[in-house]
């Protein structure tokens, strides 16, 4: 599943060919366009460029081709991953216990393991006192498990609304499909769900359509697979059920008559599930700026449950992996923010060397 780079890595087109360069024998002052820059080649230089680009267009289709292997790899290796991903969900669902050889687990930090014999004896302790009290029954498997996971990471935090909670207590595993050999490269998310009181369907899936070959018109943009479009699935909600819409009256007042009538009627409603209904690319390829930021988000969440989640799921719910994040998210703050500090020095340092009597 993860591998050693990113598969799927986005795209950030702006600002390319307007950006700033070094030019022969100087430094511009201005950002200068990269074909202004060209055409000022002597016509012989500009000629062996020309055989230089083409060179780097074959160097793209090379490129797109070990995208396609890396995606093939993947795909075996999910195949290896599988066995492990079932047992965990069986783990998380209550349907297999696991043995007291499966549950050692050995931790370095002996002072937390100190603490956790202290906690020990006292719940032995309190164990002892309410011996005369009746048994409480054990939860079965690990309760909630891929709702806490929702509720810790913010991207899927921000999406979930108090009504998504009942529904995602019978989420029992979410997995990722590879597409078969010879078909257009995707991927699925299928989220599985036991028997519930709100919709009939065991399984919701997400498909990412994705595309990985230099545009045509744009070869030198490739910078490997990249997800182009996304297809949910109908949800079979059970009458009353449906929390992506919600019901609301309004009172219409006739114009002539003066009498008022109340209309009842429904409308979106902010749900997690919207997540199965995304915003569909345009065949043209023209969007406003909103419905281009929504699609670029779920592209964004698609691929963080592909990359994130779904590998690393016991990380996410005990908050480790989170951990992990922020410490990375922390080292990238504290270098812009040197970066910034420097830029301020070198300020400073102009500002010493002028002389106002000149």
């Amino acid at each position: 599943m993860p591998l050693g780079m990113d598969a799927t890595k986005g795209k950030d087109k702006a600002g390319k060919g307007d950006q700033g360069m070094q030019a022969p024998g100087g430094q511009m002052d201005k950002p200068v366009s990269f074909h202004f820059l060209e055409s000022m080649l002597p016509k012989v230089v500009k000629r062996r460029v020309h055989a230089l680009k083409k060179l780097q267009v074959q160097c793209a289709n090379i490129e797109a081709k070990f995208y396609e292997e890396v995606h093939e790899l993947e795909r075996k290796y999910a195949a290896l991953y599988q066995p492990l991903f079932e047992k965990r969900r069986d783990v998380v669902t209550g349907t297999v216990e696991p043995t007291d050889e499966e549950c050692e687990w050995h931790s370095d930090r002996e002072e937390e393991e100190e603490l956790a014999e202290e906690v020990k004896e006292k719940a032995a302790i309190e164990d002892s006192k309410k011996e005369e009290a009746p048994p409480q029954e054990d939860p079965k498997g690990i309760p909630e498990f891929w709702l806490t996971i929702f509720k810790s990471v913010d991207m899927l935090s921000d999406m979930l609304q108090e009504h998504d909670e009942p529904i995602l207590k019978h989420l029992k595993d979410i997995q990722v499909k590879f597409s078969e050999p010879g078909q257009p490269m995707s991927f699925t998310l299928e989220f599985h769900f036991e028997p519930n009181g709100f919709f009939n369907n065991a399984v919701l899936t997400k498909v990412y359509k994705m595309k990985s070959e230099p545009d045509t018109s744009d070869p030198f943009s490739f910078e490997g697979p990249e997800i182009i479009d996304c297809e949910g699935c109908q949800i079979d909600w059970h009458k009353g059920k449906d929390v992506t819409v919600k019901t609301i009256k309004k009172k219409q007042k006739h114009k002539g008559r003066g009498t008022v009538r109340t209309v009842t009627k429904q409308v979106p409603n902010d749900s997690f599930f919207n997540f199965f209904n995304p915003v569909k690319v345009s065949p043209d390829g023209e969007m406003d700026e909103d419905s281009e930021f929504t699609l670029a988000t779920d592209f964004e969440i698609g691929h963080f449950f592909r990359e994130r989640i779904v590998p690393r799921a016991v990380l996410y719910f005990t908050g480790e992996a989170l951990e992990d994040d922020e410490s990375f998210e922390e080292e990238e703050l504290e270098e812009g923010d040197e970066e910034e500090q420097d830029d301020d020095g070198d300020d400073d340092d102009d500002e010493g060397d002028f002389d106002p009597k000149a």
